[in-house]
């Protein structure tokens, strides 16, 4: 069967493509979709007979499509592509002369989408709306030979309709929940419930007669509050922020370091998601002019605890939500997942088996400081030792630790904290920040009698380090006697491995991640693309980059009271520790990341 041909053999004349659809009314069967991949030189006849002949009593009423993917075909003629349910609408796309459009729940229009046509009708024709645009109307199809409805829904709605083809599987699954999401959010806009008291904004428009406050057990918000913590789940999101705006609330995600618009919606159902949330979360529901810290346990869909540490300031609009959200994989038992290489990994690990002395991780805010300090705690805490910590807030709930949160309304600051864990018969003992000279003495004190301490601290790299202990107020001479190691650390995004490809690089480029140090070039390295997969980023997850600097006989001989920096750092390169920069540069050459994503978090080479 030729691409310009309809499945029940009627020969479409050359036209334009939305008169040659409308002529076909016919329902794509099995059969139909099997003659056109053989045709195609997609598969096997023989495949597609005996497929034919297994499923031709079949009463399941599922999609060609779905039936077909199911086989886990690979397609006949090179590259071989495995021919899933994705694959297969996006050929089905091409052979009718439409676009592919890939359901993404995060950037659907639900309410203007949902008003397009009745949820019984979508559901009878197995079409789902999309959205509404410049007199256009958008509507996916997993059926594209089936168009006899098209004429009448133009007239219904008065605008010209734009056909695309989508996943059958995709269809199914958010067809009912925009419908069900869309419900939520126009019958929470429309309750009259009970009032929030004191929403601060500072450029409210007061509607008098009408009550935009809302309940927040109202049972819509609560279905709203549901599908965001699922969807935000799903989509591997670190941060969710709800952002009151003038008129509207702004909900993002944060996926791989980066924030992404989900979602608008009207200000009193923000507040109202708000309220819910800071319920959940056991925090004052009712003062919204001072900023509040909650935490959130709960369950996803596959079963895995997730936990959310919830924020919550004060803005000119109205309160801003910040939900932080841990998952258990987020701590991790092999270091090489995390990013280290061999020599870095064996190198943590003789750093954290000694018996006393304090290790530092550095680094800015979301570069992995935490994730790093407990997978580490994680493995050193046995029956055998006491992991205490210290932490403002605590990030995670861990069972093998014994956590402490600093409280400084009732005067529990960090260095009270070290001071009543140094009571408690530790052995290892973890400071969540070390942030003045009192915190720093404690510390000390802490390692000097005989304890693992770790710490972070805010630099920009590892010797920078010892220069802000010094700055603390800290005397070198106990920073020569405490200090095992200093480690920076930052995230870079990895590229996603189902399309990245190869990238010629030129010496400029190299020479921009390495001068003035020498390493290799190599040939080509990996450059970002964009599929589904990666939300067309080029990017999907992140990995650590490492600068490992041991305190060294030598390097004590640099650490005075007046300690020159520049000096500092030309010592420890030389003693072998490899700059953030350079380590960056092996995970560009392996074909892990790119150098615009190095050059974006990796602080610059010293010339």
């Amino acid at each position: 069967m030729k691409p310009n041909q309809t499945p029940n053999h009627t020969t479409v004349q050359p036209a334009t493509k939305a008169s040659s659809l409308a002529r076909s009314k016919t329902k794509l069967n099995l059969g139909d979709v099997l003659r056109m991949m053989v045709n195609d030189a997609k598969i096997d006849k023989a495949d597609a007979e005996k497929l034919y002949k297994d499923r031709k009593l079949d009463s399941s009423n599922l999609h060609p499509i779905i039936i077909i993917g199911e086989q886990k075909w690979k397609e006949l003629r090179a590259p071989h592509k495995l021919m899933n349910a994705d694959y297969l609408s996006r050929w089905l796309a091409s052979q009718a002369g439409l676009d592919f459009y890939h359901i993404d729940p995060l950037k659907l229009d639900f309410t203007s989408a949902a008003q397009m046509v009745s949820k019984a009708y979508a559901e009878r024709l197995k079409i789902m709306p999309i959205s509404i645009k410049n007199g256009e109307a958008t509507i996916a199809t997993a059926d594209p030979y089936q168009t006899d409805w098209i004429p009448d829904l133009e007239r219904i709605l008065g605008m010209t309709i734009k056909l695309v083809v989508a996943n059958p599987l995709e269809i199914s699954r958010y067809l009912p929940e925009i419908y069900n999401l869309a419900h939520s959010i126009s019958s929470a806009n429309s309750a009259k419930a009970g009032q929030i008291v004191g929403v601060q904004n500072f450029e409210q428009l007061i509607e008098l007669g009408k009550d935009k406050n809302l309940d927040a057990n109202e049972q819509h918000v609560v279905n709203i509050v549901d599908w965001l913590l699922k969807y935000a789940f799903e989509q591997r999101a670190s941060d969710i922020h709800l952002e009151p705006r003038r008129s509207m609330g702004m909900m993002r995600f944060r996926i791989d370091g980066v924030l992404h618009q989900v979602y608008q919606l009207p200000s009193n159902i923000m507040n109202a998601i708000t309220s819910r949330i800071k319920l959940l979360g056991r925090m004052d529901m009712v003062e919204k002019r001072r900023p509040q810290d909650g935490r959130i346990k709960t369950i996803s869909n596959d079963g895995t605890e997730i936990e959310l540490r919830l924020s919550t300031m004060p803005t000119a609009f109205g309160e801003k939500l910040v939900m932080r959200i841990f998952t258990p994989d987020v701590i991790v038992q092999d270091f090489i997942q995390l990013g280290f290489s061999k020599k870095q990994a064996d190198l943590w690990a003789d750093w954290t088996k000694a018996p006393n002395g304090i290790i530092l991780v550095t680094g800015p805010t979301g570069s992995g400081k935490t994730t790093t300090l407990y997978s580490t705690l994680k493995q050193l805490a046995t029956p055998e030792v006491n992991v205490s910590t210290v932490e403002d807030p605590i990030e995670m709930v861990e069972p093998a630790f014994n956590q402490m949160q600093v409280q400084t309304n009732i005067g529990l600051t960090f260095a009270d904290g070290i001071r009543t864990l140094m009571r408690q018969d530790p052995d290892i003992i973890m400071v969540g920040e070390i942030r003045d000279i009192e915190t720093a003495d404690m510390a000390i004190q802490a390692a000097l009698t005989g304890h693992l301490v770790l710490s972070t601290l805010h630099t920009n790299d590892a010797p920078s380090a010892v220069t802000r202990l010094l700055d603390l107020g800290v005397p070198a001479y106990l920073i020569h006697s405490s200090v095992l190691g200093i480690m920076a650390q930052r995230l870079v995004r990895t590229l996603c491995t189902a399309c990245k490809v190869p990238h010629d690089i030129t010496d400029a480029e190299w020479a921009s991640i390495t001068h003035p140090f020498k390493a290799e070039k190599p040939v080509s390295v990996m450059k970002a693309v964009g599929c589904v997969e990666c939300r067309n980023t080029g990017y999907r997850g992140r990995s650590g980059i490492y600068e490992m600097l041991t305190i060294t006989p030598k390097l004590r001989k640099l650490i005075t009271p007046n300690a020159d920096l520049a000096q500092l750092k030309t010592l420890a390169y030389r003693e072998g520790m490899q700059p953030l920069m350079l380590n960056g540069a092996e995970k560009v050459a392996a074909g892990l990341t790119t150098i615009e994503e190095l050059l974006k978090v990796a602080p610059p080479l010293d010339q």
